[in-house]
């Protein structure tokens, strides 16, 4: 066997005080846990190496201990440069506290970044993340008073605004895959993700660095060189990591429909509760445009992908996730980042290509605060350190927007009956703010570009204008003076709002597929559906049925 065949402990050893270590990994997919632990150990047995500055993209944790959650111990790390910090809050505490240099950059940026260094380009120039923290005028990303390097600079190319995002050297990768041979090829038929690992190899060896990949399996036969997705010429140690190092996701040790080896038949996914949750989600999908490209993010948008399961209509659109995902459905959870049925499987930089040049077209995202000017925040409120992660991108490309949240947050309790909507208990933390504390998605950018956006909620419907926030749909059984506008703490405008439609309460499904292709529709919505398809036909982008028409 190859002399790149080694022992964990012995493959750490290669780390160096104050090197720059690129990890992979999305949530739990793809993370290299045994590498992780490995590095744990040795810094907690003998206190080196020290002074590293860690680089992620989507953030390889769970939300407690896991992932790189292991390495928030003093000393180990000196700064951190991640894209999505929402399930590493071991580290987020070290950014809070100012126990390191500490940047957030769009999920999307970091991940075409590792290309750009790996072919030894001068950055990404790029308009994602103008008009938010990530801009310099705004912060530059900088998460706390502890850092001080620019790393993102305002450009003027012909008149128009840019930002570059400088590029770094990388010492050290840590990768993951499925099987590798006596080369050190690795192949990726049991991960459920690709991710970045190719470009991060390639950036790491041209900067002459250390390429560490962790693996299920040694073979003592060359790969099929159509598997192989990381050629062995870029890496220089292979670790085979135990079965509990190596799971598929946090959530799921293994289920080949995660991996594409099989289908999954959707029609037996459970539903989801009829609670607040699904509620929005199914308002957030009366506005799936048929033929479409949709992104769901984490968190409450995730429920979709679940009503649009029930509803039959994973067939009629094509959802897709940033770390690669094209088609079928979207997992949730721990599993976020997975899918099953899908069609495809690119590398992440390549999907963020496909989503910064405005493929998408429509987004599903969360919001945790919105303000006057229609601004959202998803990245940074209270102490909680969450991240962009791919938000900045999609938010800032994307034809139309959905944000979905719940109307007020913290003990919020409801019910849904009669075809209606009753709050039984407010939420303690109101979603609606006078300024959000930062600035994930700007709405003026927003209306200035012509997107259309809309602010989906349990209890109400709420549209972006030129002159800020306008009040569309009501849920039945809802007061709007003392339910909704007594509870923001800025002028809202409000014309003639519609009621939310009535499916949207019932316990069965609201049949929206068949109100999508609209058969027994009569009288003038036939000859509307009708222009409405032939428009659809012509256009080189899915056009969203009229709610109108819909709700006939």
């Amino acid at each position: 066997m190859s002399d790149k065949i080694l022992a964990a402990q012995a493959a750490i050893e290669r780390i160096r005080p104050r090197d720059t270590l690129c990890i992979s990994g999305f949530v739990g997919t793809g993370t290299p846990e045994a590498l992780i632990k490995a590095l744990e150990r040795r810094y907690l047995r003998t206190s080196a190496p020290f002074d590293l500055t860690l680089v992620f993209a989507a953030a390889p944790g769970d939300g407690k201990e896991r992932g790189v959650n292991r390495l928030a111990h003093p000393g180990l790390l000196r700064r951190i440069i991640g894209g999505h910090w929402a399930l590493v809050p071991r580290l987020g505490e070290l950014a809070l506290a100012n126990e390191v240099e500490a940047y957030n950059l769009p999920l999307g940026v970091m991940s075409t970044l590792y290309r750009e260094i790996a072919a030894g380009r001068g950055g990404v120039l790029t308009r994602i993340g103008l008009g938010t923290f990530v801009d310099p005028r705004q912060g530059g990303g900088r998460l706390n008073r502890a850092t001080w390097e620019e790393l993102v600079k305002v450009m003027v190319l012909e008149g128009e605004e840019w930002l570059l995002y400088r590029p770094f050297r990388i010492d050290v990768a840590f990768i993951r895959g499925t099987t590798a041979d006596p080369s050190g090829n690795i192949s990726m038929e049991n991960e459920a993700l690709t991710l970045d690992n190719l470009a991060i190899a390639t950036a790491v060896r041209n900067c002459g660095g250390t390429v560490i990949a962790q693996v299920e399996r040694v073979v003592d036969r060359p790969l099929n060189p159509r598997e192989v997705e990381v050629p062995g010429i870029l890496v220089d140690c292979v670790v085979e990591a135990a079965p509990e190092d190596h799971r598929q996701t946090w959530a799921t040790q293994f289920d080949p429909a995660f991996a594409g080896q099989c289908r999954r038949d959707l029609a037996k996914t459970p539903a989801m509760p009829l609670d607040e949750r699904k509620l929005i989600a199914r308002r957030a999908a009366f506005e799936l445009p048929v033929g479409g490209v949709i992104n769901l993010g984490i968190g409450m948008p995730e429920g979709v992908a679940r009503v649009a399961g029930e509803e039959g209509l994973l067939d009629t659109l094509t959802l897709t996730a940033e770390p690669g995902i094209i088609g079928g459905m979207p997992q949730s959870g721990l599993d976020f980042g997975a899918a099953v049925n899908n069609q495809a499987l690119l590398q992440q930089n390549q999907q963020f290509d496909f989503y910064d040049g405005g493929g998408l077209d429509l987004a599903v995202l969360g919001m945790a605060q919105l303000d006057a000017h229609g601004n959202v925040n998803v990245s940074r409120f209270g102490k909680r350190l969450a991240g962009a992660g791919g938000f900045i991108n999609i938010s800032q490309t994307t034809k139309r927007l959905v944000f979905v949240g719940s109307f007020t947050a913290g003990g919020l309790e409801v019910a849904i009956e009669g075809r209606g909507l009753r709050i039984l208990k407010e939420g303690a933390t109101g979603k609606f703010v006078p300024e959000v504390e930062q600035i994930t998605f700007n709405g003026e950018l927003a209306s200035r570009r012509g997107q259309r956006v809309l602010y989906v909620t349990e209890r109400a419907v709420f549209e972006l204008t030129v002159d800020g926030l306008e009040l569309i749909e009501v849920a039945p059984g809802i007061d709007i003076e003392r339910q909704i506008l007594a509870l923001i703490p800025f002028p809202v405008r409000v014309r003639q709002p519609r009621l939310m439609n009535a499916r949207l309460f019932a316990h069965k499904p609201m049949g929206l597929a068949r109100l999508l292709e609209a058969p027994g529709v009569e009288g003038a919505a036939v000859e509307e559906l009708a222009q409405h398809r032939k428009v659809r036909a012509l256009s080189p982008s899915p056009l969203p049925l009229d709610r109108a028409a819909v709700e006939r």
